[in-house]
């Protein structure tokens, strides 16, 4: 009986990997607006009724999209992270750069995994609390240059003077992503995660055309100027 569970739940497992296979194509095709269970279901030559066994919505099955999408793009930037660290010689400003460099990566290779996490919402879902922790990975991951270098105490701290609302949000979003930075050097986290998104977000989006295209060079470049800002040593 142990056995036959155990192969019950293969099957379970690729069946389900089959079927997010099939959402993540008609998701290129069409996007998010555009998925259907039935379409789903029909492209497997499955009844929807047992497609539903495993996904009982569209949001369900949004939901694991995001889900992986979250979890492949943390593996990758701590995967990058990690291999750009050394025992002889802690480079935490490079660790930085290959961190900034695994997410565009990563977006370029999966554009419409990308729009999914990081795009339009989609009309009428709402995200689950089951994504907070899978979201939550990737600024943990960019911020571990941040976070050593403080450790190593060679991070230079700003002086930002910043307003009560402010400091008090700092803290809340450190407590998530780095209990250690103080709120002026979170608040530069914030500001530098978001721009190093923005970049690549107008890069997948088009909104370089005409100007900064291609956009590594821009997309280098501002990873450096951030990692000044960010107070990494250089």
């Amino acid at each position: 009986m142990n056995a036959g569970r155990t192969a019950r739940e293969r099957a379970r497992a690729e069946l389900t990997r089959v079927i997010k296979e099939e959402a993540r194509r008609q998701l290129r095709a069409s996007g998010p607006n555009g998925l259907s269970l039935r379409a789903v279901a029909r492209e497997l030559g499955m009844v929807s009724s047992a497609l539903y066994r495993y996904f009982p919505s569209r949001d369900d099955l949004l939901t694991a999209l995001i889900i992986d999408a979250y979890n492949a793009l943390a593996d990758r930037l701590e995967a990058a992270s990690a291999s750009a660290e050394t025992t002889e010689f802690r480079d935490f400003r490079q660790r930085w750069r290959a961190c900034c460099v695994a997410i565009r990566e990563w977006a370029r290779e999966h554009p419409h995994e990308y729009a999914l996490i990081y795009g339009s919402p989609v009309p009428g879902y709402r995200a689950p609390e089951d994504t907070i922790a899978p979201a939550a990975r990737i600024p943990i991951a960019l911020a571990a240059p941040l976070r050593d270098a403080l450790k190593a105490g060679v991070l230079t701290l700003p002086q930002d003077d910043l307003s009560p609302e402010l400091t008090g949000q700092a803290a809340k979003a450190a407590s998530l992503v780095a209990p250690e930075l103080p709120p002026p050097a979170m608040v530069r986290f914030g500001v530098a995660w978001t721009q190093v998104f923005g970049l690549i977000t107008f890069e997948l989006f088009g909104h370089f055309a005409n100007s900064f295209d291609p956009a590594e060079p821009i997309f280098t470049h501002a990873t450096d100027l951030i990692a000044d800002f960010l107070g990494l040593p250089a």
